[in-house]
């Protein structure tokens, strides 16, 4: 079975255990290692202390509205760094702002997901989410 590392991006403590739920029902081997804003995020991407030791996520599952520094600026962080930018990026945000939706594909997110505000629905998103990425999507190796 693949075993991927995904990052998850995000400040709402309810979405974060309902992601780990959805990835844990699924049966299939993952690390997840949390972010709760912008800021840890590129700290743990860009290995800064505490994260030094940290393994390179293979998926980052990314919220839009972020304190710190919002998930539109931490994807641009991400996609113009050389290091960063083959992780591929999911915007999984509450916003259907036809703005946010813009920036987010115009700073190469690889898809954009408006979370659901209905819990099985939410539930059945997170895992279509895991059974297209880690099932059917070949992830490039990231150097750690």
């Amino acid at each position: 079975m693949q075993q991927i590392h995904i990052l998850l991006v995000d400040d709402n403590e309810g979405d974060i255990l309902l992601t780990r739920e959805a990835l844990d029902d699924a049966r299939i081997v993952n690390k997840i290692s949390i972010a709760n804003d912008g800021v840890e995020a590129i700290s743990f991407l860009k290995k800064d202390p505490p994260y030094r030791d940290a393994a390179m996520p293979d998926l980052i599952l990314l919220d839009i509205n972020l304190p710190k520094m919002d998930g539109t600026e931490v994807l641009s962080i991400i996609k113009n760094d050389p290091e960063l930018k083959r992780i591929p990026v999911i915007m999984l945000t509450t916003s259907s702002s036809e703005k946010d939706i813009l920036a987010s594909y115009d700073n190469y997110a690889n898809c954009y997901i408006t979370k659901p505000v209905d819990l099985d629905r939410f539930m059945d998103v997170v895992r279509t989410i895991e059974d297209f990425w880690i099932s059917i999507v070949k992830l490039p190796k990231i150097a750690s």
